[in-house]
């Protein structure tokens, strides 16, 4: 049967990246159909119910910033915001923000539905649906043939999804959800490469089991601006969590069943993130230290569920248990849900383009954890670009891919199809060669005009944008330009901000470098000042902080481009390149670079190899 309802495209899955996918296709004036196995789990947060962190909370900024959902849904469910790095530059310090999940999964449910381009439908996808080397649709599990002309996979931990709590294993895609299996099949049979993830979860504890007074509690900071430009405060009264400690008995119990363990009995095969180990990973990696921080994050305002983060696990219930009640303040805590590990089958993101659509097939994009990546930042940021570029495949509109210089998202964009991955990829800001300009403050600023073009943008934001950037670009020009001089007016004006007098004539934005100038009375000085929001101050002070080292950064970025601008053909032979190494030849052919930027940042493609490459292209346009 054929789905009576015509549409442009289909979004697979509902989780992080498929609302995502869904709200940006849609805004760009598709016709978007999003089919999940159950509507009652939309956006759910099946691990730690906390947005942002390091690297993260400025992929949600930049989400934001796309006019996607994930910062506006975090802030009308957030429980208690911190902002992480403080004592850092402007430029890696992170906003994170712990959620309520049902609250979270309500609005975004409430958001979705009210979306006029975008209808939801629930269902279990069992195959593709193709016409040549092109994706036309998908097929449920009740042969209901959904018709488009793109289709976005975003299918997170369920395909081929295994469950592991010690020696038991169960097919499922997450607790208590069916896996989804017969994709896989599909891809197979189109000859992509795929591999095997693995990620994990903590045991859920009852709230009323659990001895706060004793622990170290953890209060919320509320001079915290939330993820959203909607949102100039923080809504709600915080939550505090709080903090214990493994010790050598928890450590004991732990190596006792390791033989129990499914990472260490090769019943786990796939691969699992480094920088979250499970619990019996930090023992045996790390058996100097005799114990491990576990913070104690409520899941919700109006239950009682706690997730103790830092101690994921696979082993068997019994154990869970008793390494549990070994730990100070859980001594007589109760599991509401076992631990567990799950492992899932992904598509190698070097056989997509930058776009996230399909190298292979015509149309079919993927985004999320279906691209080897983990965390729900990176899989929403993930699905806001592949809708973007889904939209502009079905309805014939431009795509649009950021560049590393651009954003965040152009970093892990590139990552992921110019190297793979060997775990699952994370987003941190080590990652982007030019943090200094991809800070969480100016998200909008440097991704509010391709918003603007892309369509992205109502009436009310281009407005808000365009005086924003006038402001800050006239407020720096005055700051670079004003000096704060030693005469008596000067004097005056500095005595009664209670300012030190300078020794010589400098600029504001030199002044304000010194350490004995506060900063809130320097900024008195500068005129427009005083008709700024938070947000604009914010990014004021980073421009300010970073001043003369943004310039040097540009030159970087404009070298950068140079090399990003210098195109190379699809159907380039690398053969033809005299001084290729048969190995570059291979990694250059299979990768299919777009750009020599590009194909510079393909693993195992050497800086000698790039050379020989760029002079191959100069001597090819000169001809």
């Amino acid at each position: 049967m054929k789905h009576p309802d015509d549409i442009d495209v289909i979004v697979v899955g509902a989780g992080h990246a498929g609302c995502e996918a869904a709200w940006s296709a849609a805004s760009r004036g598709a016709r978007v159909r999003l089919i999940t196995q159950n509507l009652d789990t939309i956006a759910k947060m099946s691990c730690n119910p906390a947005i942002g962190g390091i690297g993260k909370g400025h992929l949600v900024h930049e989400v934001d910033a796309l006019s996607g959902l994930m910062g506006i849904v975090a802030d009308r469910a957030a429980l208690q915001y911190r902002v992480l790095n403080r004592r850092k530059g402007p430029a890696v310090q992170a906003t994170r923000a712990q959620c309520d999940r049902t609250i979270y999964h309500m609005v975004m449910r409430q958001l979705l539905d009210n979306h006029k381009n975008i209808f939801l439908h629930q269902g279990t996808i069992s195959r593709l649906l193709f016409q040549g080397d092109a994706v036309c649709g998908v097929v449920d599990e009740f042969d209901v043939h959904h018709k488009a002309r793109a289709v976005v996979l975003t299918t997170g931990t369920f395909l081929s999804g295994v469950i592991h709590v010690g020696e038991k294993t169960i097919p499922a895609g997450r607790a208590g959800d069916l896996p989804v299996t017969g994709l896989t099949d599909e891809l197979y049979q189109r000859e992509f490469k795929l591999g095997r993830l693995k990620t994990g979860t903590p045991p859920r504890l009852d709230k009323k089991t659990i001895r706060w007074n004793d622990l170290q509690s953890q209060q919320g900071e509320t001079d915290v601006l939330p993820f959203s430009y909607q949102h100039q405060a923080v809504l709600q009264d915080q939550v505090p969590c709080a903090i214990t400690r493994t010790n050598e008995k928890s450590h004991d119990i732990i190596r006792a069943n390791l033989n129990r363990s499914p990472m260490y009995t090769g019943q786990i095969e796939g691969s699992g993130p480094r920088y979250c180990p499970s619990i019996e990973d930090k023992v045996v990696r790390f058996a100097d230290k005799s114990s491990h921080q576990i913070f104690l994050e409520p899941e919700g305002r109006n239950h009682h569920e706690v997730y103790p983060n830092g101690i994921s696990t696979s082993l068997p219930v019994d154990v869970q248990w008793a390494f549990i009640r070994s730990i100070e303040g859980l001594e007589q805590a109760v599991i509401i849900r076992p631990g567990y590990a799950i492992e899932y089958d992904y598509v190698e993101p070097t056989e997509l383009r930058p776009t996230f659509e399909s190298k292979k097939v015509t149309g079919l994009f993927h985004a999320g954890q279906i691209n080897g990546t983990t965390g729900y930042e990176e899989a929403a940021a993930q699905g806001l670009l592949a809708g973007i570029n889904a939209a502009a495949r079905a309805i014939d509109i431009e795509s649009w891919v950021p560049d590393r210089s651009e954003a965040y998202l152009g970093v892990m964009a590139d990552d992921l199809v110019s190297k793979g991955i060997t775990e699952p990829y994370r987003m941190f800001t080590s990652r982007a060669e030019f943090r200094l300009q991809l800070r969480e403050d100016n998200a909008s600023l440097r991704l509010g005009d391709a918003a603007i073009r892309l369509g992205l943008y109502d009436d009310v934001r281009t407005r808000q944008h365009e005086l924003s950037k006038n402001k800050l670009s006239n407020a720096l020009a005055y700051a670079r330009t004003t000096t704060v001089g030693t005469g008596s007016v000067w004097k005056k004006k500095l005595s009664d901000l209670d300012l030190p007098l300078p020794s010589s004539a400098m600029s504001v934005v030199a002044y304000a470098h010194r350490a004995d100038v506060p900063t809130k009375q320097m900024l008195e000085l500068i005129d427009a000042y005083k008709n700024m929001n938070a947000r604009e101050v914010k990014t004021l002070l980073s421009l300010i902080h970073y001043d003369g080292y943004l310039d040097k950064q540009q030159l970087e970025v404009d070298r950068f481009r140079l090399m990003e601008d210098q195109r190379i053909a699809d159907d380039m032979n690398y053969i033809l390149v005299k001084g290729l190494s048969t190995e570059c030849c291979q990694r250059l052919t299979e990768a299919r670079p777009r750009t020599l930027g590009q194909a510079s940042r393909i693993t195992g493609v050497t800086p000698a190899a790039i050379s020989s490459l760029m002079l191959y292209l100069r001597m090819a346009a000169h001809d």
